[in-house]
C-alpha cells in the first residue's frame, strides 16, 4: 500500500525541525527546544521510520549512527592534494611574506593586500563530500594525496550537517575542508571518565581526537565530544565559486558549518600583527587548543 502523504508530510517536518534544533545547539549555541521536546520529537521520528524503513534516508536524523563497524579504514585518494601550510615564526619571517607578495602579485606597495587570520586550530584536518547536499564521504589528510575513509566516524559529530542548509549557491558537488578538534572542558571530563574506569588517560585535546576518529566502531566515536570547524573549500561543481575566501567562510556558515568568531579581516601586515596580538591574549581563555594563526590573502584571483 503506499505511504500516506500525510505520513510522510510528518517525517519530513520532523527531521527538518530536529536539524534545525541541532543546528542551533551544536553550531550556534542558541538552543532552541527543551531536551524533553527534543527527545519526544527524535522518538517519534525513529517510530515512523522503523514503521515504514524505506523512507529512511541518509541524511535523517536517526543515520549518524549505525553503520557497520569496519574492519579496516580504506585509502582514499584526494582529487584536490590537502597540502600544508608555511610557518612564519617570526615578525621579519612574517613581513618578508607580505613584501613577496605583494612584489609577484605588482601590487602598489603603498596599499595593503587584504588578509583573513584565523586561529590555527590544533586538531585532526579533514575533508567532506557533499553531492547535491548530502554528506557522502570523509576522509583524514594522511599524507596529503591520500588518506582514510573516516566517513562513519564523521558521521556522529553533531556539528556536521549531514545535509547541506538551503543557499543562493547549491553545488551538485562540494569539497568541505575543516578541523576535527576536542574543546577542553569536554577533554577534561572524557580523561575524567577514563580515570574513574582506571583507563589510560590522553595526553592532549588532539591526542584524544585523533584516537575518537580512528576508532573501528562509529558508537565509540559517538560517545566523544568532538567538533568540526569548516574553515576551506577544495572544490564546487555546479556553482559559481565566493570571490573571498572571507566570502567563502559566510557562505560556510550558512550552509550550515560551524565558524570560529576569532575570524578577522583587514588590510596590510600591521593589521595582520594587531590580530596575531590579540588572538595570542586570549590563547589561554579559548574553549579548545590553538597552534598559531592562519594567514591568507582574502582575494581568490590574488
Amino acid at each position: 500500500m503506499p505511504v500516506p502523504a500525510t505520513l510522510i508530510a510528518r517525517i519530513d517536518e520532523l527531521r527538518l525541525a530536529l536539524r534545525d534544533h541541532a543546528h542551533r545547539y551544536y553550531v550556534l549555541d542558541e538552543p532552541s527546544l527543551p531536551d524533553g521536546e527534543y527527545d519526544a520529537l527524535y522518538a517519534e521520528l525513529l517510530a515512523l521510520e522503523q514503521s515504514h524503513p524505506e523512507l529512511v534516508t541518509p541524511d535523517s536524523p536517526s543515520q549518524r549512527v549505525g553503520a557497520t563497524p569496519d574492519s579496516a579504514f580504506q585509502t582514499i585518494s584526494h582529487s584536490v592534494p590537502m597540502l600544508s601550510l608555511d610557518n612564519a615564526l617570526t615578525e621579519g619571517e612574517w613581513l618578508a611574506f607580505d613584501q613577496r607578495a605583494r612584489e609577484r602579485l605588482g601590487w602598489d606597495l603603498s596599499v595593503g593586500l587584504p588578509y583573513v587570520c584565523e586561529p590555527k586550530f590544533d586538531g585532526l584536518a579533514v575533508s567532506l563530500i557533499y553531492r547535491d547536499g548530502v554528506l557522502v564521504q570523509a576522509a583524514t589528510r594522511g599524507d596529503g594525496q591520500s588518506g582514510e575513509d573516516i566517513t562513519a566516524n564523521i558521521r556522529t559529530i553533531r556539528s556536521v550537517p549531514l545535509r547541506l542548509f538551503q543557499s543562493s549557491i547549491e553545488p551538485s558537488l562540494l569539497e568541505v575542508r575543516g578541523e576535527v578538534l576536542m574543546p577542553q572542558e569536554g577533554f577534561e571530563r572524557l580523561n575524567a571518565q577514563q580515570a574513574e574506569r582506571g583507563d589510560k588517560l590522553f595526553a592532549n585535546p588532539r591526542n584524544a581526537a585523533a584516537g575518537a576518529l580512528r576508532q573501528l566502531d562509529p558508537n565509540i566515536t559517538a560517545q566523544r565530544p568532538l567538533d568540526f570547524y569548516a574553515y576551506a573549500v577544495a572544490q564546487i561543481e555546479g556553482a559559481e565559486w565566493p570571490n573571498s575566501h572571507g566570502q567563502t567562510l559566510s557562505w560556510l556558515a550558512s550552509l550550515g558549518f560551524k565558524q570560529s568568531h576569532l575570524v578577522k579581516q583587514g588590510r596590510g601586515p600591521v593589521f595582520v600583527q594587531q590580530a596575531w596580538q590579540s588572538l595570542l591574549d586570549a590563547r589561554e581563555s579559548l574553549p579548545f587548543a590553538i597552534d598559531g594563526m592562519v594567514v591568507k590573502v582574502d582575494d581568490r584571483q590574488l
